[in-house]
């Protein structure tokens, strides 16, 4: 009998000048991009998140430490690629799906939806079906919504055999 566990991930960063912005393994052209100690990639870091969550692992700060400089720029599809690998080795060899949504004022990301979908099933070894990605704004309130960063959320199901 499947045994099946549900996680989720939230993960925000600043928006800065003289970054690349990557969002969901996909570099989008924008005039600024996320801090952060690795790549910032927002998206990303709430799967893993999710991820680790369902495998009832440690979260991504204590996975790749910001103290660690061996993650400093880190290109967060590497990270999340070692993630699926401590998730599938505790048990959890299925990833049934991911949801996620970006917030975001600016830039609009739908028309990078379908390459942020193709890149993250290629990461985490799942079908694009089993990949959602929403975007939504904030409606110009709080942090995003004066476009002073990017936040992402993430829910996930893995299941294992036990």
């Amino acid at each position: 009998m499947k045994s099946l566990r549900v996680g989720q991930g939230f993960d925000i960063h600043p928006l800065v000048e003289g970054r690349d912005l990557i969002v969901g393994g996909v570099k989008i052209p924008f005039e600024r991009g996320l801090a952060g100690h690795s790549d910032g990639d927002v998206l990303l870091h709430a799967i893993m998140d999710a991820l680790l969550g369902a495998a009832g692992l440690p979260d991504i700060g204590q996975q790749f430490p910001p103290s660690d400089d061996k993650y400093k720029n880190a290109d967060s599809a590497k990270l999340l690629k070692t993630v699926v690998r401590l998730v599938k080795e505790v048990g959890f060899t299925d990833i049934i799906n991911i949801d996620a949504t970006i917030m975001a004022e600016k830039p609009r990301f739908s028309s990078h939806i379908p390459s942020m979908r193709s890149r993250i099933a290629e990461i985490v070894e799942v079908e694009p079906s089993q990949v959602n990605i929403k975007a939504t704004t904030t409606e110009r309130l709080g942090f995003v919504g004066r476009e002073e960063g990017i936040a992402a959320s993430a829910v996930c199901l893995v299941a294992s055999d036990e």
